[in-house]
């Protein structure tokens, strides 16, 4: 039996809903990145990490591959970008207007405003 295309679409949101997970989406929106750079960047223990991925390619928004003994992360989309950018945007005009926007989200406003 198949899943209900709404039900789908709200497991893949959930996906994209753990902090970690969208903070590697993020990372990688730059480019490809090795596996062993993104424990500091995201501030987070490498075994937490790993099952993070894991979690990102089996649902297909992350790639690996090989380049000799490192493993080199990328998304398999720019729609992933998008989705991404469009979340941050819809999250600013949301929290816009009640003077709650993280300093972070303010600095993507200031920059997409340039």
């Amino acid at each position: 039996m198949s899943v209900p295309l709404y039900q789908a679409r709200a497991e893949f949101f959930r996906m994209l809903g753990h902090p970690v997970r969208a903070r590697v989406l993020e990372l990688l929106q730059d480019g490809p990145m090795p596996a062993r750079e993104l424990p500091a960047a995201i501030e987070v223990g490498p075994s937490s990490l790993s099952q993070q991925l894991v979690v990102l390619r089996r649902s297909g928004v992350v790639t690996s591959r090989r380049e000799g003994p490192t493993a080199v992360n990328a998304l398999t989309s720019g729609d992933i970008t998008d989705l991404t950018g469009a979340a941050r945007r819809i999250r600013t005009r949301a929290s816009a207007g009640r003077n709650e926007l993280p300093a972070e989200l303010l600095r993507d406003a200031e920059v997409a405003a340039r």
